[in-house]
């Protein structure tokens, strides 16, 4: 074999070793991290501690529902007589709710019952409350993986 050839089947073999090496970190790497699914967490300036959970069991493709938001202050009291503005979509498909869900009732202790919610598809959904009481106005978004 001249030396040329030995220089062309050794640039393969490297070729290949970096193939193979570049499929072996692909294939173990670590997926990249979904959207974060928490129920509670607090609001974009803190103001508020929230909560969110189905009404009655986890919500299916294309049925209306019912949601409790419950919003407390920082200190853990319950916030009362707030005003609740609900948005929210698909991120991965730039649209927004099929609905228009509004805060229909205060349940107490902090509770607000949000109707009209429904998920026309499957996927993420972002619900997104905004907030104004007398603490100030403020803001929390939610992921939904349906």
């Amino acid at each position: 074999m001249t030396s040329a050839w030995r220089m062309v089947v050794g640039a393969f073999g490297l070729v290949a070793l970096a193939i193979g090496f570049l499929s072996v970190v692909f294939l173990t790497a670590p997926a990249a991290p979904g959207p974060d699914l928490a129920r509670s967490k607090n609001s974009a300036k803190g103001l508020y501690a929230l909560s969110i959970a189905p009404e009655a069991g986890e919500p299916r493709q294309g049925d209306l529902h019912a949601w409790v938001v419950t919003v407390k202050t920082r200190q853990g009291a319950p916030v009362e007589g707030a005003e609740i503005a609900i948005g929210g979509g698909m991120p991965e498909h730039a649209h927004g709710l099929p609905t228009s869900p509004e805060a229909t009732a205060y349940l107490g202790d902090g509770r607000y019952r949000i109707e009209g919610m429904k998920f026309s598809m499957t996927g993420w959904w972002q619900l997104k409350f905004g907030i104004t009481a007398p603490a100030g106005a403020d803001e929390a978004t939610f992921n939904l993986v349906l």
